[in-house]
């Protein structure tokens, strides 16, 4: 989850993962020796790439590693770790609307859902909206300095979303227009997520106004979809990039998550691929097409590059 607190006077933002009710991965790596997803392929994979990402530089002041140090988790340590990753009868993401949306903010959750559903390869539904009214007052507050309208991001997954959790969910995610914190000392949430019992929630109400021009309703979009793809990262047991700039390195501050790529690094994308038995050529291509009909020039570019590294169009 990402959150903002105050620390010796000084506002920071900090991302955590809850890694917990992980199981043992299915499946043997034999039988997909040949596939595109099997750990040689994806190792094989992995070293075309490489030359295309930027290794992370020493941290600024500020940034998230510059106050946090993290180990990193490469490919290997991943799959040792027994990641949580989608089961036969358990592999959709399913996104709830919470409270009342502008039809920017709308077309905003029906193409991160769109995206989602690309980015891991699964299938994604779309709930019908349930009003805000579900969270009660007891659950909501006023921020004593900024005077913004809050709920409460742990009443959410505890009383919201675990009782309507779908049986076919791999993740079940809300996205709500309100803005959010977590608890007492926190000043707000961008989102928070559970990884042992797959719910998570996302606030759309700090990434700009998607209602004003072309190029602000893009800027709300990416960071709408960098926030999505992150978060349901680590509810696959992704933990924090340390490596390359990627889509999975933390971030202190909305300034420094804009300056992270949409895409994945070798490693993480690696992750991803095998834990969802994904092809990364097919993946490049539906990414950079999506890209491309939402004016995301230079992710749509990137994309395109990566494509070519790996001798495809």
């Amino acid at each position: 989850m990402s959150l903002w607190a105050k620390s010796a006077g000084v506002v920071v933002m900090c991302f955590f993962c809850l890694v917990a009710g992980c199981r043992k991965s299915s499946g043997a790596e034999g039988a997909d020796a040949d596939k595109p997803w099997s750990v040689e392929r994806l190792r094989e994979t992995m070293d075309k790439l490489r030359p295309l990402h930027k290794q992370l530089e020493k941290p600024r002041p500020g940034d998230w590693l510059y106050h946090h140090e993290e180990p990193g988790q490469t490919f290997a340590e991943y799959i040792r770790s027994d990641p949580v990753i989608p089961q036969e009868a358990r592999r959709a993401i399913v996104v709830q609307p919470l409270g009342e949306f502008s039809e920017p903010q709308r077309r905003l959750i029906t193409l991160t859902a769109q995206f989602l559903g690309l980015f891991y390869n699964l299938p994604v539904t779309v709930e019908k909206d349930l009003p805000l009214s579900v969270v009660p007052a007891s659950a909501r507050r006023t921020h004593p300095t900024w005077g913004v309208k809050q709920i409460l991001s742990t009443y959410v997954l505890d009383e919201v979303l675990k009782p309507r959790l779908p049986k076919d969910a791999f993740a079940y995610i809300a996205f709500t227009p309100s803005d959010l914190w977590p608890g007492e000392g926190w000043n707000f949430v961008f989102g928070q997520a559970s990884l042992r019992e797959r719910v998570g929630v996302w606030s759309l109400s700090r990434f700009g106004d998607p209602a004003g021009s072309g190029e602000t309703f893009r800027l709300a979009l990416l960071r709408t979809l960098k926030t999505g793809s992150h978060e349901m990262g680590h509810m696959f047991s992704i933990l924090h990039c340390t490596a390359y700039e990627c889509d999975m390195c933390g971030s202190n501050s909305l300034p420094e998550s804009d300056r992270r790529p949409l895409a994945l690094c070798p490693e993480c994308m690696a992750k991803v691929c095998w834990a969802t038995h994904t092809d990364p050529v097919e993946r490049y291509r539906k990414l950079a097409s999506f890209a491309e009909k939402q004016g995301l020039k230079p992710e749509a570019a990137s994309y395109r590059q990566l494509l070519e590294a790996l001798g495809a169009k």
